[in-house]
């Protein structure tokens, strides 16, 4: 296979994992969406901690995230784009996310990064990291912010 061939399977490849990832996320079934993740796992979240090491801590976090929210979760992405090689990959998009809360359905834009590390013959996501931008002057986030 070419260089170009390798690329673009391995990109179709980590796109899936992204799709695989997106509907659990949606459906709010942790245990699915952390199929997805690597068990080295270094995330930065955007709310509570400053870094999870490791899929348990991860998967912890995740649960709390989902008990916060009522009603199906809302992750669309817009515009990801991957890069990869044969055994390494990122995905960067921004991503409406959210739920509902007191009957009130609350989202916001996120950045959002995943990279990739294809272990086994299986793309895992070893490091992951959603923030949102905030005014230095008042120090509170941007929520408000669209594309």
């Amino acid at each position: 296979m070419s260089s170009e061939t390798l690329k673009a399977t391995a990109e179709l490849e980590v796109h899936d994992v992204f799709n695989q990832w997106l509907k659990a996320a949606r459906a709010k079934d942790v245990d699915a969406i952390m199929t997805c993740y690597a068990d080295d796992i270094v995330a930065y979240d955007a709310i509570l901690q400053l870094q999870f090491k490791g899929a348990q801590a991860y998967g912890q976090h995740w649960r709390n995230c989902m008990e916060m929210c009522g009603g199906d979760g809302i992750f669309e992405p817009a515009e990801p784009t991957i890069h990869a090689d044969a055994s390494v990959a990122f995905l960067h998009c921004l991503v409406r996310c959210g739920g509902e809360q007191d009957g009130v359905v609350q989202t916001s834009w996120m950045r959002g990064t995943q990279c990739y590390v294809k272990r086994g013959g299986q793309w895992k996501i070893i490091h992951e990291h959603f923030s949102a931008p905030f005014d230095v002057e008042s120090n509170k986030a941007l929520f408000d912010l669209q594309p």
